[in-house]
């Protein structure tokens, strides 16, 4: 499933598919999911019609920051109140939750003055996909980076 590269919250526990120790998550691993998240969604302002961004890097870096707030701490409410939603289309409903925290990113963005804005509910939908893609890709990246490093 997808949605679990979405957010910082979803690393409670594993690391990369391995238990970690006393349900602590790394500094550094925060930092990869962080980078991660900005280019993400940069990708999303670059392909997708209605996703701006008007800032540097470290702008990016805040509205990622956001972003991963947004998915520890509303993300798991959001889910559990539409639960139903979730069996009714089985699991499909995903997407609409995904472009709906990729909105809520773009308002708290805003209202912070981090220049990320999503214009509307097609442009939510289709820059959901693409971070969850791009993340997904770039998170197994990652992994298997880590895992060549083990091997050697």
């Amino acid at each position: 499933q997808a949605d679990h590269v979405a957010g910082i919250g979803a690393l409670a526990g594993r690391v990369h598919g391995r238990r970690v120790s006393r349900g602590r998550i790394s500094f550094v691993h925060i930092l990869w999911r962080l980078v991660i998240n900005a280019l993400a969604l940069w990708v999303a302002t670059q392909v997708v019609n209605g996703i701006t961004f008007k800032g540097d890097w470290l702008l990016l870096v805040g509205v990622s920051l956001v972003f991963g707030v947004l998915n520890v701490v509303v993300r798991p409410i959001l889910k559990f109140l539409t639960l139903p939603f979730f069996f009714i289309t089985l699991g499909l409903f995903t997407f609409v939750l995904n472009a709906f925290m990729l909105w809520l990113t773009g308002v708290v963005s805003m209202a912070l003055g981090f220049g990320f804005d999503v214009d509307g509910p097609g442009a939510a939908l289709v820059g959901g996909l693409v971070v969850t893609v791009v993340s997904f890709a770039l998170s197994l990246a990652v992994k298997s980076g880590d895992k060549k490093k083990k091997d050697d």
